[in-house]
């Protein structure tokens, strides 16, 4: 195994990594600590999924590869990312709406992760059709527990809202492929975004915690 010798690529792997660890916390604070409802085991799930594809950005980004196995991996990673995105909006459902109304939305959505997917594997001009599609989860996230945080006397859902926040400003930034930036380390877009989205990540699972 050969490391790649671009600096920039090498940071934006160790930031998958870092991104990786943050979600695992987030599976283990939500499945092994209780006390844990039906709301936080879909976010278990999105969570668990968001770590598998991150460790496999990290392999992407930060190791010498074929061009065969370098698509197989971003097929493989983008696929745990529509799943993780569907699970969000499950999650967001048993919060919003109760865990029958997730129960019964999650085959629609689990479904709805997979045609995404592969619209934008086989159609590759229509990623932005998976943009898209995680832009509308979050934005209903935001929503659901931006409106808790003004509802509800519990921290959980503003410190929630505030992640997703994180996650669609790193999206935002992500988008803007000539971003550099520079702290101790040179981030590229891909960098950035993965530290923006380690620090929404946390506040999530915090917040989902103590709802």
């Amino acid at each position: 195994m050969r490391i790649v010798p671009d600096p920039i690529e090498r940071t934006t792997a160790a930031t998958d990594l870092v991104l990786a660890l943050a979600a695992l916390a987030g599976v283990a604070r939500l499945s092994l600590q209780p006390p844990h409802g039906p709301a936080e085991t879909g976010w278990a799930w999105a969570f668990g999924l968001l770590a598998l594809a991150a460790a496999l950005g990290a392999g992407y980004h930060g190791v010498v590869l074929t061009d065969a196995r370098r698509a197989l991996l971003w097929q493989t990673l983008t696929f745990c990312l529509a799943l993780a995105i569907a699970m969000v909006a499950a999650g967001t459902t048993r919060a919003a709406r109760g865990a029958a109304a997730a129960d019964q939305a999650l085959p629609f959505l689990l479904a709805t992760g997979v045609a995404v997917y592969a619209v934008s594997r086989r159609f590759p001009g229509l990623f932005l059709v998976f943009i898209l599609f995680q832009a509308s989860v979050l934005l209903y996230a935001l929503a659901v527990y931006a409106t808790a945080a003004l509802t509800v006397a519990a921290a959980g859902p503003g410190c929630v809202a505030a992640g997703m926040v994180l996650s669609l400003t790193g999206a935002v930034v992500q988008a803007r492929r000539r971003f550099r930036m520079k702290l101790v380390w040179e981030f590229d877009h891909n960098g950035a975004f993965h530290l923006l989205q380690t620090a929404g990540v946390i506040l999530m699972w915090l917040g989902l915690g103590v709802q």
